[in-house]
């Protein structure tokens, strides 16, 4: 889908990330994993990420990247509130209303989205065909996860991989010639693959009462390999379409951000869009997969802000549970973030 008219535009950026960093030496010796700081910086590229204290939720992060991103935009009059999320605060109501609360935002529409690690671009996608539709003009969309509540700790497999975080954008109403106009849309999803990634118990398939008979069904399972091969594939796929609707060149975009799963699928997916790792920004090294959250904290980073200048043509793409993937065309921003992410409020102050 292109937008070659009136489109979002991104006029604000924020994040949040928690206090506690955790090295891959912590979760190992935490967990009692039977493997090594080698082995799990080799095959993902992660090094270290960040934890929630004890009492805080996926809410006070997102409310901190929200309020942020909102000082960015120049405080503008927000009329709707997109969470995308698989850890809410509950499974029952929704987080964003608490979020648009808190923020005193008044009585706009506020809802969740869950599209795993999709789920930021989703949530952009949604909120730039509302605007395009005229059912809103200025929406926050948050990306949130606090995978730390969900994964197993004593499993090898996801133990290692996730890290809590939050990241934000403002969208307003604009014109495609506006830095950080979104230009085209790519959306996807193929059901036959839900039990690669999952979390098996908790709903109405397997409910909490009587207890599922396997003790780690509330723990968030993946089949590594196999998502590994589906995510490359797809976010390709997913990313190439962009590219064509928007009429660009792989070689013209300026910047690749893909969702920070795993560094050796960014890297065969750059590949094969023939970008140059110069090109390519990210941050899971120091922060691992922040699931929703990881795209927008790309986008916020201080370090991507002074590489990259408005109007720069930027391709983000995403693959997620579900399975679903995503792709966005856009030019780089003018916004400008703060200068390190906002923290959560102190968990005894939390509402």
């Amino acid at each position: 889908m292109h937008f070659d008219d009136t489109t979002a535009v991104i006029t604000g950026t924020g994040s949040c990330l928690p206090a506690d960093t955790l090295s891959n030496n912590d979760i190992i010796s935490t967990g009692d994993l039977k493997t090594t700081d080698d082995w799990i910086r080799t095959r993902t590229g992660i090094t270290h990420r960040r934890r929630i204290s004890p009492g805080q939720a996926t809410s006070d992060l997102a409310t901190a990247a929200g309020g942020a991103a909102i000082a960015s935009a120049g405080n503008p009059t927000v009329d709707m509130v997109i969470l995308a999320t698989t850890t809410p605060d509950h499974p029952c109501p929704a987080t964003a209303p608490q979020i648009a609360h808190r923020l005193n935002l008044g009585t706009v529409p506020a809802f969740d989205m869950a599209a795993v690690c999709s789920g930021f671009l989703y949530a952009l996608a949604t909120a730039t065909a509302l605007i395009r539709g005229g059912l809103c003009h200025t929406c926050l969309v948050i990306g949130a996860d606090t995978y730390s509540t969900i994964v197993d700790p004593h499993d090898r497999e996801t133990a290692a991989l996730f890290g809590d975080g939050a990241g934000a954008a403002v969208l307003s109403r604009g014109s495609p010639a506006t830095p950080g106009a979104i230009h085209a849309v790519d959306l996807g999803s193929d059901g036959s693959g839900r039990d690669l990634i999952t979390i098996p118990a908790g709903g109405s398939r397997q409910p909490n009462h009587p207890p599922p008979p396997e003790p780690t069904a509330h723990y968030f399972h993946m089949h590594g390999r196999e998502v590994y091969a589906r995510a490359v594939r797809h976010m390709t796929g997913s990313a190439h379409q962009v590219l064509t609707a928007a009429g660009w060149a792989p070689e013209t975009a300026r910047a690749f951000i893909g969702h920070q799963a795993n560094q050796r699928i960014l890297d065969s997916v750059a590949d094969r869009l023939g970008l140059p790792t110069e090109h390519c920004f990210g941050n899971i090294a120091r922060l691992g997969n922040t699931a929703a959250a990881s795209i927008p904290l790309v986008l916020t980073d201080p370090a991507v802000h002074h590489a990259l200048h408005p109007g720069d043509r930027t391709v983000l793409t995403a693959f997620g549970g579900g399975l679903t993937w995503a792709s966005i065309a856009l030019t780089w921003p003018s916004a400008t973030p703060r200068s390190k992410p906002a923290e959560p409020p102190n968990p005894a102050r939390s509402q």
